[in-house]
């Protein structure tokens, strides 16, 4: 998008240098008004039309890959996330596990984050694995990530949610399949 964005800029600031070092025109009033209209239905209608589709076409599949669709291979594995003022409640619902501003996945596997929040508006934000989204007070909205490789993730509220918004800061921290179920093993159960 931010190179879609350059581009327009780049031409609209061309057709703006053009119409300055424009002579006036000594044609006839009609033949003015043809010229009007077609830069109307060029910059005004076209242009317009095209970027919209342009954007909609990279857009749309970006977009598509958040959404918690049903998966071909089973069930995303599910994960509760709770925004408090101001820090981040994890829990696995399969389990006893929970955990304060930490989150841990496997890596290649879609994980469905279940997000609610106790207070206010929060937006739970994993810049590295894409998308973003608002725990809205009396709601539970459900973003899919995927981490692709083994690593460490920082993540971040991205709703301002009063005097400590800032350090409302967590990691995610992605592992191979077999050292994720090590993990869930290692960790103490009730």
């Amino acid at each position: 998008m931010f190179a879609y964005a350059i581009v327009v800029f780049v031409a609209v600031v061309a057709l703006w240098l053009c119409a300055i070092r424009r002579p006036a025109d000594t044609r006839a009033e009609s033949q003015q008004w043809r010229v009007h209209n077609q830069w109307i239905m060029g910059g005004g209608v076209i242009l317009p039309s095209v970027s919209i589709l342009a954007l909609l076409v990279f857009g749309v599949p970006m977009g598509h890959r958040m959404l918690p669709l049903p998966l071909a291979g089973g069930e995303a594995l599910r994960i509760d996330v709770t925004g408090h003022q101001w820090w981040w409640e994890v829990r696995y619902p399969d389990s006893t596990i929970s955990l304060k501003n930490e989150l841990h996945i496997p890596a290649g596997t879609p994980i469905d984050i279940h997000l609610s929040t106790a207070d206010v508006i929060h937006g739970f934000w994993v810049p590295r694995l894409g998308g973003k989204l608002d725990a809205i007070p009396g709601r539970t909205n459900v973003l899919r990530l995927q981490a692709d490789k083994p690593g460490v993730y920082r993540g971040q509220c991205a709703e301002f949610c009063g005097l400590h918004h800032a350090g409302m800061q967590f990691t995610v921290t992605a592992y191979p399949p077999e050292e994720f179920t090590r993990w869930i093993e290692a960790q103490p159960h009730d």
